[in-house]
């Protein structure tokens, strides 16, 4: 049954993700009425933003839900995030559906917000945390397992498609940085004021 009492007054923050305590915590954040209807929020605005870039080259685009995602995965945790990349993908689709209906990027959807939400979930968000989970999420979830799925629906061979996503990638990892940076620097403080993210020692994201 759903709570509707706010969470401890100091939320604990975890050093490793092989805590019990942590997955404890993150599967106690479906109990709390609050954190559903703030994830519902963030679902809806990444909805409302997924099909909003900008183009910056050829087949090169800024892109804003990763944004939303992150903060899914801050706020809600591992389970909320895999059950919010989902429900946000799939309702993506049916309000623009640009093509067929393929499941490969629902996964890489839910995967990526599972990343964020491992990185950032009741962590001290530093620079390199930031990074290291950008990083993360290109590679393995965009480029390896994206090209993947290119080559199933495409017409091309996996290299091709590797190639072109290794460049897009690599050009796009350092601003997507400085996007989560500047978001986080904003939405932290506030966030913690509502008792949705641990507290941070610092006025400013540190590096490390």
């Amino acid at each position: 049954m759903l709570k509707k009492n706010q969470q401890t007054s100091t939320l604990p923050t975890y050093q490793i993700i092989f805590s019990p305590d942590y997955w404890k915590s993150a599967a106690k954040q479906y109990t709390f009425l609050h954190i559903i209807a703030i994830v519902g929020v963030l679902i809806a605005l990444d909805v409302a933003i997924s099909t909003l870039f900008i183009p910056v080259g050829d087949n090169l685009r800024i892109k804003f839900d990763f944004l939303s995602r992150a903060v899914i995965g801050m706020v809600g945790g591992p389970f909320l995030a895999l059950s919010g990349g989902m429900i946000a993908d799939l309702l993506g689709f049916a309000l623009h559906p640009v093509g067929g209906f393929f499941p490969g990027y629902t996964l890489s959807a839910m995967l990526g917000s599972l990343v964020y939400a491992l990185f950032f979930y009741r962590s001290k968000i530093n620079v390199i945390r930031i990074v290291l989970a950008k990083l993360t999420v290109n590679l393995f979830i965009n480029v390896l397992l994206g090209s993947v799925w290119s080559v199933i629906i495409g017409k091309y061979g996996y290299l091709y498609y590797l190639t072109s996503s290794v460049i897009k990638n690599a050009i796009m990892l350092p601003i997507e940085c400085v996007m989560l940076y500047l978001l986080f620097t904003a939405l932290i403080p506030v966030l913690a004021r509502m008792k949705l993210v641990p507290k941070p020692e610092k006025k400013y994201i540190p590096f490390i």
